[in-house]
């Protein structure tokens, strides 16, 4: 192991002090740029997600209305805003899961238990809740809620089919338009409209408006472009292609009677 480390002392063997094929340093070739540490993203993702659910979900553990972050014009409507933040924290959180290379490496049988508690704890209960929300929601912006709601859903729930049909570059594309809705809805839209309305100062409807809708739609189409990108790529141990199977082709023999 320490071979490789140790520089190789004076010898009488010919052709001992220079360096061989194997030994030499690797050139980057020209114009190659240098990949940033794949653990980066990650981390910074995780530290914004972790910042954003501890932020969002705190006031809704007391269950006490009056400390809700969104005003509540009934009981019910309370229930089911807490339902949907804290459905919705459980989406981020395990997005973070899922999107760890080294989990879903080295603990196939982790990733897989997250992916269905996105799903079924996450995913799905909390789009459901945001659409039951709708006649009572704040005007602006609506109508993305309406949209993005189910969209969210029908990508996760296609990815885990597409699993369970072992079509793991399916699954994975499917699974990255869901967490992209998700985080882009949720994490990105909030800060957008924050910083529109106490930053710059923005109308709150146009801020929330915005939000509503740059947020999921802007990262939804970054996760596209992202996917067409690395197509074809191994990363983290799935091919980023489908692939394509030829036809077989096959022959059909016609029998005509005789007139």
């Amino acid at each position: 192991m320490t071979q490789h480390l140790d520089n190789p002392g004076p010898s009488d063997t010919p052709g001992a002090g220079t360096r061989t094929p194997t030994q030499s340093t690797p050139r980057r070739e020209p114009g190659r740029r240098k990949r940033v540490p794949s653990r980066l993203p990650l981390l910074l993702l995780s530290a914004i997600g972790v910042a954003f659910v501890v932020y969002v979900v705190r006031p809704y553990l007391t269950f006490d209305p009056a400390q809700a972050r969104i005003p509540p014009q009934h009981s019910l409507h309370y229930a089911f805003l807490a339902g949907h933040v804290i459905t919705g924290s459980v989406a981020v959180l395990t997005t973070l899961l899922q999107l760890w290379p080294w989990l879903r490496r080295k603990h196939p049988a982790a990733h897989r238990l997250s992916g269905r508690v996105y799903l079924l704890a996450g995913a799905i209960p909390s789009a459901l809740l945001a659409l039951a929300m709708y006649p009572v929601a704040f005007t602006p912006g609506s109508v993305a809620v309406l949209l993005a709601a189910p969209l969210w859903t029908i990508a996760a729930v296609l990815g885990w089919v597409r699993a369970r049909q072992h079509r793991y570059a399916e699954h994975r594309r499917w699974m990255v338009y869901s967490f992209a809705i998700m985080w882009g809805f949720g994490v990105w839209g909030f800060a957008i409209g924050n910083i529109g309305m106490h930053w710059l100062g923005v109308n709150p409807f146009i801020a929330v408006e915005a939000a509503r809708w740059v947020g999921w739609v802007g990262t939804l189409l970054i996760a596209h472009w992202w996917l067409e990108r690395s197509a074809g790529r191994n990363l983290g141990g799935v091919t980023t292609r489908a692939r394509k199977t030829p036809a077989t082709a096959t022959t059909v023999q016609l029998t005509v009677p005789d007139l």
